[in-house]
């Protein structure tokens, strides 16, 4: 009767250790911080935060809007610098607000002459405050999903 009870034990013990113990070499998933909207969260334009950024562009790709959030959790006024192909254009955003770019009837920022054909990605640097200038890799979308019909740039 012992032999039986000591084989269950050391079973129900081996099974506990042999199924929970996945997580202890597996990166835990609520740790990975990923973008999770079509647009790119960029990460390091400090002190102001991008959120959500997309292109959406024209069939040929030569005119594209620029939609995302931009986050200011500071006590300033500040102005993000967003450029692409050589054009710079300034968002003013208030302390302590939140401008969003192309929603909620605010407009979005119009680039033209561009080769950013939907589908691919674009790289646009981003600068805030005093922070040095940083490039990220921002995806080209076109009008094909319904609720980003209306900011396809008009030819």
């Amino acid at each position: 009767m012992k032999s039986r009870r000591l084989a269950a034990v050391a079973l129900a013990a081996a099974v506990v250790l042999t199924t929970a113990g996945c997580n202890m070499m597996a990166p835990q998933a609520t740790t990975i911080t990923y973008s999770p909207a079509e647009g790119a969260t960029v990460f390091s334009s400090e002190p102001l935060k991008v959120r959500n950024a997309l292109l959406v562009a024209d069939e040929s790709g030569t005119s594209a809007n620029f939609l995302a959030a931009v986050v200011n959790d500071t006590d300033d006024d500040l102005t993000l610098l967003v450029g692409l192909d050589g054009d710079t254009q300034r968002v003013k955003v208030p302390a302590r607000s939140a401008v969003s770019l192309g929603y909620d009837g605010a407009e979005p920022l119009l680039f033209t002459g561009l080769d950013a054909k939907p589908g691919t990605d674009v790289e646009l640097t981003f600068q805030s405050g005093t922070g040095e200038a940083v490039a990220y890799r921002i995806p080209v979308l076109d009008g094909t999903l319904d609720y980003l019909a209306d900011f396809v740039p008009a030819d």
